[in-house]
Protein backbone atom coordinates (compact mmCIF):
# COMPACT_ATOMS: atom_id res chain seq x y z
CA UNK A 1 0.00 0.00 0.00
CA UNK A 2 1.46 3.30 -0.61
CA UNK A 3 1.95 6.02 1.96
CA UNK A 4 -0.09 8.42 2.47
CA UNK A 5 0.50 12.18 2.97
CA UNK A 6 -2.10 15.14 3.47
CA UNK A 7 -1.77 18.92 2.19
CA UNK A 8 -4.72 21.01 3.79
CA UNK A 9 -5.16 24.28 1.88
CA UNK A 10 -5.79 26.97 4.78
CA UNK A 11 -3.90 29.87 2.89
CA UNK A 12 -7.67 31.58 2.49
CA UNK A 13 -8.33 35.23 3.97
CA UNK A 14 -11.61 34.69 4.11
CA UNK A 15 -12.85 37.69 3.15
CA UNK A 16 -16.87 37.26 3.04
CA UNK A 17 -16.38 36.36 6.67
CA UNK A 18 -15.73 40.24 7.58
CA UNK A 19 -13.35 39.36 10.61
CA UNK A 20 -9.96 40.04 11.03
CA UNK A 21 -9.77 36.70 12.33
CA UNK A 22 -8.62 34.12 9.79
CA UNK A 23 -11.14 31.43 8.55
CA UNK A 24 -9.86 28.61 9.70
CA UNK A 25 -9.63 29.72 12.94
CA UNK A 26 -13.28 30.39 13.60
CA UNK A 27 -14.83 28.33 15.72
CA UNK A 28 -17.01 25.23 15.27
CA UNK A 29 -18.64 23.46 18.49
CA UNK A 30 -16.08 25.11 20.40
CA UNK A 31 -12.83 24.29 18.16
CA UNK A 32 -11.07 26.33 15.14
CA UNK A 33 -12.23 25.11 11.74
CA UNK A 34 -9.28 23.76 11.54
CA UNK A 35 -9.05 21.76 14.54
CA UNK A 36 -11.58 19.78 12.74
CA UNK A 37 -9.94 18.96 9.78
CA UNK A 38 -6.48 17.81 11.45
CA UNK A 39 -8.38 16.17 13.90
CA UNK A 40 -9.78 13.94 10.90
CA UNK A 41 -5.87 14.00 9.39
CA UNK A 42 -4.63 12.25 12.27
CA UNK A 43 -6.78 9.50 12.59
CA UNK A 44 -5.92 8.60 9.17
CA UNK A 45 -2.34 8.64 10.43
CA UNK A 46 -0.72 9.90 7.47
CA UNK A 47 2.90 9.75 7.02
CA UNK A 48 3.30 14.09 7.29
CA UNK A 49 0.65 16.91 6.95
CA UNK A 50 1.75 19.69 5.65
CA UNK A 51 -0.41 22.90 6.08
CA UNK A 52 -0.43 26.25 3.47
CA UNK A 53 -0.90 29.17 5.07
CA UNK A 54 -1.48 32.88 3.82
CA UNK A 55 0.74 35.82 4.76
CA UNK A 56 0.02 35.55 8.52
CA UNK A 57 1.49 33.33 10.87
CA UNK A 58 -1.42 33.92 13.09
CA UNK A 59 -2.54 29.99 12.24
CA UNK A 60 0.66 28.61 12.62
CA UNK A 61 0.99 29.91 16.52
CA UNK A 62 -2.54 28.66 16.75
CA UNK A 63 -0.88 25.50 15.69
CA UNK A 64 2.37 24.86 16.88
CA UNK A 65 2.23 21.22 16.47
CA UNK A 66 5.42 19.24 16.08
CA UNK A 67 3.78 16.99 13.77
CA UNK A 68 2.98 19.71 11.31
CA UNK A 69 4.83 20.74 8.15
CA UNK A 70 4.36 24.59 7.29
CA UNK A 71 4.41 26.51 4.16
CA UNK A 72 3.72 29.84 2.93
CA UNK A 73 1.44 30.66 -0.27
CA UNK A 74 1.91 34.56 -0.70
CA UNK A 75 0.36 35.72 -2.63
CA UNK A 76 -2.41 34.07 -3.00
CA UNK A 77 -3.15 32.22 -6.85
CA UNK A 78 -6.08 29.47 -6.20
CA UNK A 79 -5.93 26.09 -4.70
CA UNK A 80 -3.92 24.84 -7.99
CA UNK A 81 -0.63 26.66 -6.68
CA UNK A 82 -1.83 26.30 -3.26
CA UNK A 83 -0.86 22.49 -3.61
CA UNK A 84 1.47 23.36 -5.34
CA UNK A 85 3.43 24.95 -2.98
CA UNK A 86 2.84 21.90 -0.26
CA UNK A 87 4.00 19.69 -2.53
CA UNK A 88 7.05 21.47 -2.49
CA UNK A 89 7.31 20.08 0.96
CA UNK A 90 6.19 16.70 0.85
CA UNK A 91 7.31 13.39 -0.06
CA UNK A 92 7.25 12.86 -4.41
CA UNK A 93 5.93 9.80 -3.83
CA UNK A 94 3.17 7.87 -2.37
CA UNK A 95 -0.48 9.41 -2.77
CA UNK A 96 -1.71 12.88 -1.44
CA UNK A 97 -5.19 13.98 0.35
CA UNK A 98 -5.83 17.46 -0.53
CA UNK A 99 -8.29 18.68 2.43
CA UNK A 100 -9.40 22.58 3.23
CA UNK A 101 -9.36 24.25 6.74
CA UNK A 102 -12.56 25.70 6.43
CA UNK A 103 -14.14 22.28 5.46
CA UNK A 104 -14.29 20.96 9.02
CA UNK A 105 -17.09 18.11 8.58
CA UNK A 106 -15.74 15.21 6.79
CA UNK A 107 -15.05 11.93 8.89
CA UNK A 108 -11.38 10.41 8.70
CA UNK A 109 -13.94 7.17 7.59
CA UNK A 110 -14.94 8.68 4.63
CA UNK A 111 -11.53 9.94 4.07
CA UNK A 112 -10.52 6.84 3.90
CA UNK A 113 -12.57 5.58 1.53
CA UNK A 114 -11.49 8.65 -0.97
CA UNK A 115 -7.93 7.89 -0.29
CA UNK A 116 -8.51 3.68 -1.06
CA UNK A 117 -9.30 4.39 -4.70
CA UNK A 118 -6.27 6.82 -5.13
CA UNK A 119 -3.99 4.32 -4.06
CA UNK A 120 -5.39 1.97 -6.55
CA UNK A 121 -4.04 4.46 -9.22
CA UNK A 122 -7.33 6.63 -9.66
CA UNK A 123 -7.88 10.40 -9.23
CA UNK A 124 -10.06 10.18 -6.12
CA UNK A 125 -12.98 12.59 -5.53
CA UNK A 126 -15.11 13.61 -2.71
CA UNK A 127 -18.43 14.42 -3.56
CA UNK A 128 -22.34 15.10 -1.72
CA UNK A 129 -25.93 15.32 -3.00
CA UNK A 130 -27.36 18.47 -2.14
CA UNK A 131 -30.87 19.14 -2.48
CA UNK A 132 -29.94 22.62 -3.51
CA UNK A 133 -26.45 22.54 -5.15
CA UNK A 134 -26.82 26.25 -6.59
CA UNK A 135 -23.69 27.40 -6.59
CA UNK A 136 -21.23 24.33 -6.49
CA UNK A 137 -19.55 22.92 -9.46
CA UNK A 138 -21.79 19.71 -10.61
CA UNK A 139 -20.56 16.41 -11.31
CA UNK A 140 -21.23 15.40 -15.17
CA UNK A 141 -21.13 12.03 -16.06
CA UNK A 142 -20.60 9.97 -19.18
CA UNK A 143 -23.30 7.38 -20.33
CA UNK A 144 -21.20 4.77 -18.68
CA UNK A 145 -21.22 6.56 -15.40
CA UNK A 146 -17.63 7.61 -15.34
CA UNK A 147 -16.71 11.44 -14.69
CA UNK A 148 -16.46 13.42 -17.65
CA UNK A 149 -16.07 16.94 -15.79
CA UNK A 150 -16.99 19.36 -13.14
CA UNK A 151 -19.02 22.02 -15.02
CA UNK A 152 -19.26 25.15 -12.32
CA UNK A 153 -22.78 26.59 -11.40
CA UNK A 154 -22.31 29.85 -14.14
CA UNK A 155 -20.95 27.41 -17.21
CA UNK A 156 -23.76 24.43 -16.34
CA UNK A 157 -26.81 24.03 -18.82
CA UNK A 158 -30.31 23.93 -17.45
CA UNK A 159 -29.57 20.25 -17.88
CA UNK A 160 -26.57 20.17 -15.95
CA UNK A 161 -28.09 22.74 -13.14
CA UNK A 162 -30.51 19.90 -12.57
CA UNK A 163 -27.84 17.63 -10.95
CA UNK A 164 -27.74 16.97 -7.55
CA UNK A 165 -23.97 15.37 -6.93
CA UNK A 166 -21.29 18.27 -6.29
CA UNK A 167 -17.59 18.66 -6.37
CA UNK A 168 -16.66 18.99 -2.95
CA UNK A 169 -12.94 19.96 -3.94
CA UNK A 170 -11.41 17.13 -1.60
CA UNK A 171 -9.72 14.90 -3.13
CA UNK A 172 -6.34 12.47 -3.60
CA UNK A 173 -4.26 10.96 -6.29
CA UNK A 174 -0.75 9.81 -6.38
CA UNK A 175 1.63 12.83 -5.56
CA UNK A 176 3.60 12.07 -9.02
CA UNK A 177 -0.07 12.62 -11.16
CA UNK A 178 -0.56 15.78 -9.12
CA UNK A 179 3.02 16.92 -9.24
CA UNK A 180 2.79 16.52 -13.79
CA UNK A 181 -0.91 17.79 -14.37
CA UNK A 182 0.13 20.99 -11.78
CA UNK A 183 2.87 21.90 -14.00
CA UNK A 184 -0.01 22.06 -16.83
CA UNK A 185 -2.11 23.85 -15.00
CA UNK A 186 -2.92 27.66 -16.39
CA UNK A 187 -4.19 30.52 -14.56
CA UNK A 188 -5.61 32.01 -17.85
CA UNK A 189 -8.80 32.96 -16.88
CA UNK A 190 -11.15 35.64 -15.09
CA UNK A 191 -9.48 35.69 -11.82
CA UNK A 192 -6.08 35.09 -12.75
CA UNK A 193 -6.03 31.60 -10.29
CA UNK A 194 -4.63 28.44 -10.75
CA UNK A 195 -7.75 25.75 -10.09
CA UNK A 196 -7.08 22.55 -9.22
CA UNK A 197 -10.36 21.60 -10.11
CA UNK A 198 -8.52 21.72 -13.70
CA UNK A 199 -6.54 18.32 -12.95
CA UNK A 200 -9.65 16.21 -13.58
CA UNK A 201 -9.99 17.54 -17.47
CA UNK A 202 -6.44 16.55 -17.37
CA UNK A 203 -6.55 13.12 -15.84
CA UNK A 204 -9.30 12.50 -18.18
CA UNK A 205 -7.51 13.08 -21.21
CA UNK A 206 -4.97 11.00 -19.69
CA UNK A 207 -7.53 7.75 -19.72
CA UNK A 208 -6.84 8.14 -15.98
CA UNK A 209 -9.77 6.52 -14.15
CA UNK A 210 -11.69 9.36 -12.35
CA UNK A 211 -13.38 7.93 -9.03
CA UNK A 212 -15.58 9.49 -6.62
CA UNK A 213 -17.10 8.96 -3.27
CA UNK A 214 -20.26 9.59 -2.37
CA UNK A 215 -20.37 11.03 1.39
CA UNK A 216 -22.94 9.51 3.69
CA UNK A 217 -23.97 12.87 5.06
CA UNK A 218 -24.33 15.83 2.81
CA UNK A 219 -22.59 18.39 5.56
CA UNK A 220 -19.33 15.98 5.40
CA UNK A 221 -18.69 18.65 1.77
CA UNK A 222 -19.64 21.54 3.27
CA UNK A 223 -17.70 24.35 3.88
CA UNK A 224 -17.29 27.85 5.63
CA UNK A 225 -17.08 31.22 3.41
CA UNK A 226 -19.55 33.25 5.48
CA UNK A 227 -20.64 34.00 8.78
CA UNK A 228 -23.72 32.98 7.56
CA UNK A 229 -22.39 29.09 6.16
CA UNK A 230 -20.49 29.22 10.24
CA UNK A 231 -23.78 29.31 12.04
CA UNK A 232 -25.91 26.35 9.77
CA UNK A 233 -22.72 24.57 9.68
CA UNK A 234 -22.88 25.01 14.00
CA UNK A 235 -26.57 23.52 13.82
CA UNK A 236 -25.04 20.50 11.42
CA UNK A 237 -22.41 19.59 13.95
CA UNK A 238 -24.48 20.25 16.75
CA UNK A 239 -27.21 17.95 15.71
CA UNK A 240 -24.66 15.28 14.57
CA UNK A 241 -23.32 15.53 18.29
CA UNK A 242 -26.96 15.21 19.84
CA UNK A 243 -27.89 11.85 17.40
CA UNK A 244 -24.74 10.26 18.75
CA UNK A 245 -26.25 10.78 22.31
CA UNK A 246 -29.08 9.85 22.02
CA UNK A 247 -27.81 6.56 19.77
CA UNK A 248 -26.03 5.96 23.21
CA UNK A 249 -28.81 6.11 25.18
CA UNK A 250 -28.88 10.05 26.64
CA UNK A 251 -32.41 11.26 26.94
CA UNK A 252 -32.31 14.86 25.53
CA UNK A 253 -35.58 16.72 26.08
CA UNK A 254 -34.53 18.12 22.71
CA UNK A 255 -31.95 17.08 20.62
CA UNK A 256 -32.19 20.59 18.45
CA UNK A 257 -31.09 22.71 21.38
CA UNK A 258 -28.05 21.47 23.14
CA UNK A 259 -24.34 22.79 22.35
CA UNK A 260 -21.53 20.78 22.83
CA UNK A 261 -17.99 23.00 22.65
CA UNK A 262 -15.70 20.00 23.43
CA UNK A 263 -16.18 16.41 24.42
CA UNK A 264 -19.29 15.06 26.64
CA UNK A 265 -19.32 11.51 28.03
CA UNK A 266 -22.59 10.61 29.22
CA UNK A 267 -22.83 7.40 31.33
CA UNK A 268 -26.28 5.12 30.91
CA UNK A 269 -29.45 6.77 31.92
CA UNK A 270 -28.84 10.12 32.09
CA UNK A 271 -30.95 13.24 31.20
CA UNK A 272 -30.52 16.45 29.88
CA UNK A 273 -33.08 19.30 29.71
CA UNK A 274 -33.27 22.15 26.94
CA UNK A 275 -30.58 24.92 26.30
CA UNK A 276 -27.87 23.27 28.32
CA UNK A 277 -23.99 24.23 27.35
CA UNK A 278 -21.23 21.67 27.43
CA UNK A 279 -17.71 23.20 27.14
CA UNK A 280 -14.12 21.49 27.42
CA UNK A 281 -13.80 17.97 28.47
CA UNK A 282 -17.39 17.14 30.57
CA UNK A 283 -17.98 13.95 32.15
CA UNK A 284 -21.52 13.16 33.23
CA UNK A 285 -22.22 9.35 35.40
CA UNK A 286 -24.96 7.15 35.57
CA UNK A 287 -28.14 8.59 36.25
CA UNK A 288 -27.10 12.14 36.00
CA UNK A 289 -30.09 14.92 35.49
CA UNK A 290 -29.41 18.26 34.16
CA UNK A 291 -31.73 21.04 34.54
CA UNK A 292 -32.67 23.55 31.60
CA UNK A 293 -30.16 26.03 30.74
CA UNK A 294 -27.20 24.60 32.52
CA UNK A 295 -23.40 25.43 31.03
CA UNK A 296 -21.24 22.62 32.98
CA UNK A 297 -17.34 23.39 31.31
CA UNK A 298 -14.25 20.93 32.26
CA UNK A 299 -16.35 19.39 34.75
CA UNK A 300 -17.29 15.88 35.99
CA UNK A 301 -20.29 14.89 37.82
CA UNK A 302 -20.83 11.77 39.98
CA UNK A 303 -23.28 9.33 39.67
CA UNK A 304 -26.91 10.01 40.87
CA UNK A 305 -26.62 13.93 41.00
CA UNK A 306 -29.12 16.21 39.85
CA UNK A 307 -28.16 20.23 38.65
CA UNK A 308 -30.79 22.12 38.65
CA UNK A 309 -31.80 24.99 36.27
CA UNK A 310 -29.79 27.95 35.25
CA UNK A 311 -26.86 26.47 36.83
CA UNK A 312 -22.91 27.13 36.49
CA UNK A 313 -19.88 24.57 37.13
CA UNK A 314 -16.93 25.34 35.60
CA UNK A 315 -13.59 23.40 37.01
CA UNK A 316 -15.15 21.72 39.09
CA UNK A 317 -15.22 17.57 40.62
CA UNK A 318 -18.81 17.08 42.02
CA UNK A 319 -19.36 13.50 43.80
CA UNK A 320 -22.26 11.64 44.12
CA UNK A 321 -26.27 11.99 44.79
CA UNK A 322 -25.60 15.84 45.02
CA UNK A 323 -28.41 18.57 44.46
CA UNK A 324 -27.33 21.94 42.52
CA UNK A 325 -29.34 24.88 41.96
CA UNK A 326 -30.94 26.19 40.64
CA UNK A 327 -28.82 29.16 39.84
CA UNK A 328 -25.72 27.97 40.99
CA UNK A 329 -22.41 28.63 40.48
CA UNK A 330 -19.43 25.96 40.96
CA UNK A 331 -16.15 27.55 39.88
CA UNK A 332 -12.70 26.11 39.25
CA UNK A 333 -10.86 24.16 41.06
CA UNK A 334 -13.82 22.94 43.51
CA UNK A 335 -14.63 19.53 45.22
CA UNK A 336 -17.89 18.29 45.91
CA UNK A 337 -17.87 15.16 47.79
CA UNK A 338 -21.01 12.79 48.02
CA UNK A 339 -24.71 14.05 48.77
CA UNK A 340 -23.26 18.18 49.15
CA UNK A 341 -26.28 20.31 48.62
CA UNK A 342 -25.49 23.52 47.39
CA UNK A 343 -28.38 25.68 46.33
CA UNK A 344 -29.90 28.80 45.14
CA UNK A 345 -28.00 31.54 44.10
CA UNK A 346 -24.67 30.32 45.89
CA UNK A 347 -21.46 30.24 44.94
CA UNK A 348 -18.58 28.12 45.77
CA UNK A 349 -14.98 29.00 44.58
CA UNK A 350 -12.04 27.00 44.85
CA UNK A 351 -12.87 25.70 48.30
CA UNK A 352 -13.53 21.54 48.96
CA UNK A 353 -16.95 20.62 50.66
CA UNK A 354 -17.51 17.21 52.71
CA UNK A 355 -20.28 14.80 52.63
CA UNK A 356 -23.89 15.98 53.55
CA UNK A 357 -23.24 19.44 54.07
CA UNK A 358 -25.31 22.30 52.51
CA UNK A 359 -25.35 25.47 51.55
CA UNK A 360 -28.65 26.20 50.83
CA UNK A 361 -29.32 29.95 49.95
CA UNK A 362 -27.51 33.06 49.19
CA UNK A 363 -24.44 32.36 50.59
CA UNK A 364 -20.52 32.35 48.92
CA UNK A 365 -18.01 30.08 50.01
CA UNK A 366 -14.75 30.83 48.82
CA UNK A 367 -11.19 29.31 49.32
CA UNK A 368 -12.33 27.26 52.09
CA UNK A 369 -12.30 23.48 53.79
CA UNK A 370 -15.77 22.26 54.74
CA UNK A 371 -16.17 19.26 56.21
CA UNK A 372 -18.82 16.51 56.40
CA UNK A 373 -22.27 17.42 57.66
CA UNK A 374 -22.03 20.95 57.85
CA UNK A 375 -24.88 23.65 57.72
CA UNK A 376 -24.22 26.88 56.08
CA UNK A 377 -27.33 28.99 56.96
CA UNK A 378 -28.48 31.80 53.96
CA UNK A 379 -26.91 34.86 52.76
CA UNK A 380 -23.37 33.19 54.82
CA UNK A 381 -20.36 34.73 52.95
CA UNK A 382 -16.41 33.92 53.62
CA UNK A 383 -14.63 37.31 53.56
CA UNK A 384 -11.43 35.70 51.84
CA UNK A 385 -9.82 38.95 50.53
CA UNK A 386 -7.88 41.39 52.19
CA UNK A 387 -7.42 43.77 48.93
CA UNK A 388 -3.87 41.95 48.88
CA UNK A 389 -4.38 38.33 49.67
CA UNK A 390 -6.73 35.50 49.25
CA UNK A 391 -7.06 33.82 52.66
CA UNK A 392 -8.19 30.49 53.44
CA UNK A 393 -11.57 29.76 55.79
CA UNK A 394 -11.37 26.34 58.05
CA UNK A 395 -14.82 24.45 58.68
CA UNK A 396 -14.27 21.51 60.48
CA UNK A 397 -17.36 18.54 60.23
CA UNK A 398 -20.91 19.16 61.96
CA UNK A 399 -20.36 22.74 62.42
CA UNK A 400 -23.85 24.68 62.38
CA UNK A 401 -23.69 28.60 60.43
CA UNK A 402 -26.71 30.60 61.33
CA UNK A 403 -28.40 33.19 58.59
CA UNK A 404 -26.11 36.20 58.05
CA UNK A 405 -22.82 35.70 59.11
CA UNK A 406 -19.40 36.77 58.09
CA UNK A 407 -16.86 34.48 58.49
CA UNK A 408 -13.09 36.82 57.74
CA UNK A 409 -10.68 34.55 56.86
CA UNK A 410 -8.28 33.36 58.21
CA UNK A 411 -10.22 31.45 60.08
CA UNK A 412 -10.92 27.82 61.78
CA UNK A 413 -14.74 26.50 62.98
CA UNK A 414 -13.66 24.02 65.40
CA UNK A 415 -15.72 20.40 65.10
CA UNK A 416 -19.59 20.62 66.39
CA UNK A 417 -19.42 24.68 66.65
CA UNK A 418 -22.36 26.55 66.70
CA UNK A 419 -22.20 30.18 65.31
CA UNK A 420 -25.52 32.61 65.55
CA UNK A 421 -27.76 34.15 63.17
CA UNK A 422 -25.38 37.57 62.15
CA UNK A 423 -22.51 36.90 63.66
CA UNK A 424 -19.11 38.30 62.01
CA UNK A 425 -16.41 35.45 62.93
CA UNK A 426 -12.95 36.76 63.00
CA UNK A 427 -11.37 34.70 65.63
CA UNK A 428 -11.22 30.63 65.73
CA UNK A 429 -14.68 29.48 67.39
CA UNK A 430 -13.14 26.20 69.47
CA UNK A 431 -14.91 23.11 68.46
CA UNK A 432 -18.40 22.52 70.06
CA UNK A 433 -19.02 25.70 71.35
CA UNK A 434 -21.62 28.84 70.73
CA UNK A 435 -20.03 31.64 69.05
CA UNK A 436 -21.96 34.95 68.88
CA UNK A 437 -21.96 38.72 68.37
CA UNK A 438 -23.14 40.39 72.07
CA UNK A 439 -25.90 42.90 70.83
CA UNK A 440 -28.94 44.47 72.35
CA UNK A 441 -32.46 44.83 71.03
CA UNK A 442 -34.38 48.03 71.46
CA UNK A 443 -37.95 48.49 70.51
CA UNK A 444 -39.34 52.73 71.54
CA UNK A 445 -42.35 52.93 72.45
CA UNK A 446 -44.17 56.16 70.61
CA UNK A 447 -42.03 56.33 67.35
CA UNK A 448 -43.17 57.88 64.16
CA UNK A 449 -42.40 56.40 60.53
CA UNK A 450 -41.86 59.35 58.51
CA UNK A 451 -44.75 60.24 55.77
CA UNK A 452 -44.43 61.66 52.65
CA UNK A 453 -45.90 64.92 52.10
Amino acid sequence: MQPLQIAILAAGKGKRMHSALPKVLHPLGGRPLLAHVLAAARAMKPRAICVVEGASDEVRRRFADEDLLWVRQDPPRGTGDALRCALAALPADGVTLVLFGADPMARAVTLERVVAQAQRGALSLLTVDLDDPAGYGRIVRSADGTVAAIVEHNEATPEQRRIREINTGVMAAPTSAFARWLAQVRSDNSSGEYFLTDVIALAVREGLTVATTRADEAAEGLGVNSQRDLAELERRYQRRQADALLDAGVTLADAARIDIRGTLACGRDVAIDVGCVFEGRVSLADNVTIGPHCVIRDTTVGAGTEVAAFSHLDGASVGERCRLGPYARIRPTTTLADEAHIGNFVEVKASAVGPRSKANHLSYVGDSTVGADVNIGAGTITCNYDGATKHRTVIEDDVHIGSDTQLVAPVTVGRGATIGAGTTVWKDVPPGTLALNQKTQIARQGWKRPRKG
